[in-house]
């Protein structure tokens, strides 16, 4: 469900409801990689954006299936705020930032800092940081900059390192964590 309000109850807000009582215990790092591959028959994510004042909790993956329309909100939500650009947003990264949320067992919903960024975006951020790639994967909706309060980025690194399913960047400077669904990698900027 996204900030723009409540609308009744939807098949995925019954499932979200059933989801929320059916998961039990908190899985170990050590298992990260089955929840990348066919590991549960729900798949949920959970945002909010400091920027927009919008929030996102929904159930995007059900028994092998994406659900469309929820991955439609993830693309907007995760849009670029300076432009309100929309791209889709490669699942797979969705994946591990899902993945890497449930190793971490909280119920904290990300702050998401950075998803799809625009050319327009990308070219500003690169004139003012040295950190920026001039070919990012924020460019294709492949990456995501993501904070937890209840958690240390190291903690996070670790989750998202652990699925060994893309790049993970701890920016401890900034306090945020990169994750992308680009080679198998970790840095620190």
């Amino acid at each position: 469900m996204t900030s723009q309000g409540y609308t009744g109850v939807t098949r995925r807000g019954l499932l979200g409801a059933f989801a929320a009582t059916a998961i039990v215990a908190t899985p170990t790092y050590s298992k990260a990689a089955g929840f990348l591959r066919g590991g549960g028959d729900i798949r949920r994510i959970s945002m909010y954006s400091g920027r927009t004042g919008e929030r996102i909790d929904t159930i995007y993956w059900i028994e092998g299936e994406y659900i469309g329309e929820a991955l439609r909100e993830v693309n907007n939500f995760m849009r670029d705020w300076r432009n309100d650009k929309v791209a889709n947003m490669d699942s797979r990264t969705v994946d591990i930032m899902a993945a890497s949320h449930r190793l971490l067992g909280t119920s904290e919903p990300y702050m998401l800092l950075s998803g799809y960024r625009s050319p327009e975006t990308n070219n500003m951020l690169r004139s003012q940081s040295s950190g920026v790639a001039r070919n990012s994967l924020h460019l294709r909706g492949q990456a995501a900059d993501l904070r937890l309060s209840s958690r240390s980025i190291n903690d996070m690194t670790r989750a998202a390192v652990s699925c060994a399913a893309g790049g993970v960047g701890t920016y401890r400077g900034s306090n945020f964590v990169h994750m992308d669904c680009g080679d198998v990698r970790a840095w620190r900027g």
